[in-house]
């Protein structure tokens, strides 16, 4: 058994977690976290000490799927306490980004301004025009939109480094092919 799946999640007082018909929901207030438990992997869940143990039914080849979802139900738990953040940066001449109507309108260097709708369970906020922040309780989901908004224009790697960004994320600049005469 891996050594992820050993430990208990533990829960927080906020959060409720229900077993019904193979799926295990983890809610608080308005929130509901939904998600199907594979046919190999038992739960058991102590109310008195707010901890979730993770088990396979039989012994099989699918230990990998046990540490698997105890980091996904954990992260739903975590992502119901405080949502999970991706900072994107704009760098480029004339290089905008901004929200109108649900919608994330990005003039990133092409002749035409990029529209992205965002999804219900995402909060996007630009608070300079070449920053956007992505907020959100599922951790995967706020990944993805981060991924999709970047790849409209990754960094380059030659001359300045223009694109879309991570805050953290560091560009190598590469020296490019330079004219002979």
């Amino acid at each position: 058994m891996s050594r992820i799946a050993k430990k208990p999640i533990i829960v927080l007082k906020k959060i409720i977690i229900k077993i019904k018909n193979n799926y295990i929901y983890c809610i608080k207030k308005d929130l509901i976290i939904k998600n199907k438990i594979p046919n190999c992997i038992n739960i058991i869940f102590n109310k008195e000490k707010k901890l979730i143990y993770f088990k396979l039914k039989k012994l099989s080849n699918k230990l990998n799927i046990l540490g698997t979802f105890r980091s996904i139900i954990n992260n739903n738990i975590i992502g119901l306490n405080k949502n999970f953040k991706k900072k994107l940066i704009l760098i480029g001449i004339g290089y905008k980004a901004y929200i109108l109507n649900n919608i994330l309108n990005l003039n990133i260097g092409f002749s035409h301004i990029i529209s992205y709708k965002i999804p219900n369970n995402i909060i996007i906020i630009c608070p300079t025009f070449n920053e956007i922040i992505i907020k959100g309780y599922d951790k995967q989901l706020v990944g993805q939109v981060a991924a999709r908004i970047r790849s409209y224009r990754p960094p380059e790697n030659y001359r300045k480094g223009k694109g879309i960004r991570y805050v953290d994320e560091l560009v190598r600049i590469k020296e490019y092919k330079k004219k002979t005469k």
